[in-house]
């Protein structure tokens, strides 16, 4: 498996590459944009990002399945594989010119994360992992942070699509981490939320309601620079669940006791 795996990170890195091309050459230009939902948006440079990554993908391995954020969905029955990709994240940030978004891509193995790279073209900076061999960017061995009290840490987090709806209940959230943490960042990209955790640039994160495509290559990331991840309730992390909670280990247990009492009141 550590050949494959390794062999599969490069074709993930071109097929980025290949994307992050066409994001730096677009990103300050007017663009075509679409709404998904009220707050939702995709734009026609996501689908041009998609196209090319699931084509390479597609080409060099015929045979996995492909999970895409936009359109793609190959099903493959007998494969043990699937590529999980979100081609622009964040686009919202994109589509106001604002500096702040990535692409992501992961291999998921017989339901396991093998493979993340999440790669931010405007900074040139890609995080890597395979499973078993760690985290690295540009090629640099990362590792979580060492801060070991919650009232120290640098936080992130983010808000579903829904929240016009939840309002209240997702800022609950907030309210309480504003309180004890030293300080909390909104950045957009969930993806680069989880590699800035990987990296140490952020003590701990939560969010509600992520999709595959959003945590795949990113929660990899994190357990391989020896993060933790869980679920509100300090339960075991799945990239299909409703809840996303990492940290660099030290403050899980005091982000758990918080976000664990607000989510007993979960509203849908």
């Amino acid at each position: 498996m550590t050949q494959d795996n390794d062999a599969f990170l490069d074709t993930a890195w071109q097929a980025a590459q290949a994307a992050g091309e066409i994001i730096s050459a677009n990103w300050q230009k007017p663009k075509i944009i679409d709404h998904k939902g009220a707050v939702d948006l995709v734009t026609d440079t996501d689908r041009q990002c998609e196209r090319i990554i699931v084509d390479i993908l597609a080409q060099r391995y015929p045979d996995h399945s492909i999970l895409a954020e936009e359109n793609t969905r190959l099903e493959r029955r007998d494969s043990a594989y699937r590529w999980i990709v979100d081609p622009l994240d964040d686009t919202t940030n994109f589509a106001h010119g604002y500096p702040h978004f990535c692409i992501s891509i992961a291999l998921e193995w017989n339901g396991a994360i093998v493979v993340g790279l999440v790669y931010d073209p405007l900074r040139q900076e890609c995080f890597r992992a395979v499973k078993g061999k760690g985290s690295t960017l540009n090629g640099a061995t990362i590792r979580c942070s060492t801060v070991g009290d919650l009232d120290n840490a640098l936080l992130a987090t983010g808000f579903p699509y829904d929240r016009r709806d939840h309002a209240d209940y997702y800022l609950s959230f907030f309210h309480a981490f504003m309180t004890r943490c030293q300080e909390i960042r909104r950045n957009g990209s969930a993806a680069l939320d989880l590699c800035y955790v990987a990296c140490g640039r952020l003590d701990g994160y939560w969010e509600l309601k992520l999709k595959p495509w959003d945590v795949a290559a990113g929660s990899l990331i994190v357990s391989e620079a020896g993060g933790k991840l869980s679920d509100f309730r300090g339960q075991r992390f799945a990239i299909r669940g409703r809840e996303t909670l990492a940290s660099n280990g030290s403050i899980h247990q005091q982000m758990t006791s918080i976000t664990a009492t607000i989510a007993r009141m979960d509203v849908d």
